[in-house]
């Protein structure tokens, strides 16, 4: 049983997150420490994907960057919202197989093989395509109460590539570009048997995160908690018991400023955020503009181990600026602190290509 301070704890998610410093040099490895990069359409700053990127990396990330590793070196994938390392997909092609446990998309399947012969065969014939490319033949139309019902082109390729029939081989815009999975993923892939493979994604996740609740299920395209991995601990004043990365234990610990999307692998879990690191946030971008405290897309701010508030700021390309409207201090932010601060808002507008405005710029 470990026994960690409040601050240990804090620095060794910190850490396992590549929040510290020095920061990381290569996409591809961050990538495989962070096992994911969560897509998100919101870019009232810039792709959540591409600002996790940043907030690592720095200046010397550009999106072209993961276009690239994406559509053309193929080290990095597309599956389900998320983008993990190539490397990683033979943790997943056992699951695969056994796609879907559930009886409504079984059984909706089943009804529409000939759609799905159909989808297959136009992609090899002309592929990659995007949705609007394919015709729609299904004999059974997708029910539902939500956005999905009756797109049933949609839906067939989403199922065929849990499947691992097809897989994104990038996109036009916004779209994605579907393809056979043949034709995207590496040949001879090994593929690791199911439980196997639990086991390594669990402690792939433990390590990228450092320290965790063992039941915490994760965001709603993962649900896959950490369960028995890495080595018990306890936190001095939190109740109950963690799950920790011994690897990270130990280990000196230097600190930086970093402005994090509100996707942030650091932040997600906001149980966990209370607990550690005394700190409250929520997503205001679905509630109405009267009753937001921090703004629609609001940049948490990391310093050191501490979270200390956060940003409001969005992009506005039409104007060339990164327009910050607040910075919310958790607690007061010494001058070098702000300036710190002031000097990751000026960092964040170079990389996007624009001026830094607003009446709240810290100096």
């Amino acid at each position: 049983m470990h026994r960690l301070s409040r601050a240990e704890a804090r620095q060794v998610a910190v850490r396992a997150q590549l929040l510290d410093a020095p920061r990381p040099t290569d996409l591809l490895a961050v990538a495989e420490q962070l096992t994911l990069l969560q897509i998100d359409p919101t870019a009232a700053v810039a792709p959540s994907a591409d600002l996790v990127a940043w907030s690592r990396l720095g200046r010397a990330y550009h999106p072209d960057d993961l276009r690239r590793a994406l559509e053309h070196d193929r080290t990095l994938w597309e599956f389900n919202a998320l983008v993990r390392p190539m490397a990683d997909l033979r943790l997943y092609l056992a699951g695969m197989a056994q796609w879907p446990s559930r009886e409504q998309p079984r059984a909706w399947l089943t009804a529409n093989e000939s759609f799905r012969r159909d989808v297959l065969a136009r992609l090899a014939d002309a592929g990659p395509l995007t949705s609007r490319d394919v015709p729609d033949t299904s004999v059974v139309p997708w029910t539902s109460t939500g956005w999905t019902n009756d797109r049933n082109v949609t839906q067939l390729l989403e199922f065929l590539a849990m499947r691992g029939e097809v897989a994104i081989a990038g996109r036009r815009g916004r779209q994605r570009l579907f393809d056979l999975a043949e034709r995207v993923h590496p040949p001879g892939t090994p593929v690791v048997p199911l439980e196997e493979a639990r086991r390594e994604r669990r402690e792939r996740r433990l390590r990228s995160l450092g320290i965790v609740r063992a039941t915490y299920p994760g965001p709603p395209n993962e649900l896959e908690p950490v369960g028995d991995a890495g080595e018990e601990a306890v936190v001095e004043g939190v109740p109950g018991t963690w799950r920790v990365d011994p690897a990270q234990l130990g280990r000196p610990f230097e600190g930086r400023t970093a402005l994090l999307s509100p996707f942030d692998r650091l932040v997600h879990d906001r149980t966990r955020l209370a607990d550690l690191f005394g700190f409250e946030y929520v997503l205001e971008m679905y509630k109405p503009k009267a009753a937001r405290r921090w703004g629609y897309f609001a940049l948490p701010v990391l310093s050191g181990d501490r979270l200390v508030g956060k940003v409001d700021a969005t992009t506005d390309r039409k104007a060339g600026v990164l327009r910050v409207d607040a910075v919310h201090e958790d607690v007061p932010l010494d001058a070098e602190a702000r300036g710190a601060v002031g000097a990751e808002l000026a960092d964040l507008a170079t990389w996007l290509g624009l001026e830094l405005g607003g009446a709240a710029v810290p100096h």
